[in-house]
């Protein structure tokens, strides 16, 4: 796998954090990232037709998953969104899923033995 930086399976994301993720996982990644960008797509479409429960499991989702991936950052942005939906806040939740973009768009992975 390899990436516009340049680096067999390097992603650098919006901070500047490499995010390290277990050997073992490393076939699954690409998939995994895909389908967060296709739930930015739906948080905004969601956020739009007013479904704020289904941006809320969306949120919950990326919350539940993302630590468990390595994605720490997908972690807090999920939760940020779950907490939007809940709140029916489409300011912060567009907001969110435009970071998501943002991430997903630039993250550095690091494939790593545990």
């Amino acid at each position: 796998m390899s990436d516009a930086n340049g680096g067999a399976g390097r992603y650098l994301d919006e901070d500047g954090v490499i995010a390290r993720v277990d050997v073992t996982l490393e076939s699954l990644i690409p998939r995994y990232l895909e389908r967060r960008r296709d739930d930015a797509e739906e948080i905004e479409s969601a956020v739009k037709s007013g479904e704020y429960e289904r941006v809320t499991t969306l949120g919950h989702t990326m919350k539940g998953s993302g630590g468990g991936y390595g994605f720490d950052r997908i972690t807090e942005l999920g939760a940020m969104i779950e907490a939007a939906g809940r709140d029916h806040d489409a300011v912060v939740a567009l907001e969110c899923a435009a970071r998501l973009r943002r991430y997903l768009e630039t993250v550095v992975v690091e494939f790593v033995e545990e």
